[in-house]
């Protein structure tokens, strides 16, 4: 049998890089994994309280050895200011999902009560439908749509996992 080492595990990670907030630059940074032959799970992109930069947010599965290989690729890459693993333990995360839900007037209120449960939204109301607006952890958004599913889901849009690290150290590095 073969040994396996602890760097050899597969497991969900989340990269955060800081780019130039200039046209081309996401297309360099995933052309990289798709090259590297990574399967992006979940891609937010967003401009930075600092105009001049952007944030990718990006949810994989990888090795150790994987992800320090990614970062160095990453790194050479002009447009990247700097590129850091967060710690599943150490950061935040959230993710804003859209539901549209079947609803007449038999399942409405019971849809309601699901939506106050994990604190989410009516964000639209019709006669045969409700949009839903969810936001929290990747677990949430999963109990959420196995709630609502039993009503029939007419339409799901995800914005894919934002991700902070706790306490003063920020990507920047300052």
């Amino acid at each position: 049998m073969e040994n396996i080492s602890a760097c050899d595990i597969v497991n969900k990670r989340t990269v955060s890089i800081l780019v130039d907030n200039v046209s081309g630059v996401l297309s360099k940074v995933t052309n990289l994994f798709s090259r590297r032959g990574f399967n992006i799970d979940s891609l937010a992109v967003g401009t930075t309280e600092k105009p001049e930069f952007s944030r990718i947010t990006v949810e994989i599965h990888a090795t150790d050895s994987q992800v320090r290989q990614l970062i160095a690729q990453l790194r050479k890459l002009a447009c990247v200011s700097n590129v850091i693993v967060l710690e599943e333990t150490s950061m935040i995360t959230r993710e804003l999902i859209v539901i549209k839900v079947h609803a007449d007037s038999s399942t409405r209120g019971e849809i309601i009560e699901i939506v106050n449960i994990f604190r989410g939204k009516i964000i639209d109301l019709a006669p045969e439908s409700l949009i839903v607006e969810i936001t929290g952890e990747d677990d949430k958004a999963g109990a959420v749509i196995n709630m609502l599913s039993k009503f029939g889901i007419i339409e799901l849009a995800r914005t894919g996992v934002v991700a902070l690290g706790r306490g003063g150290d920020t990507i920047y590095g300052e």
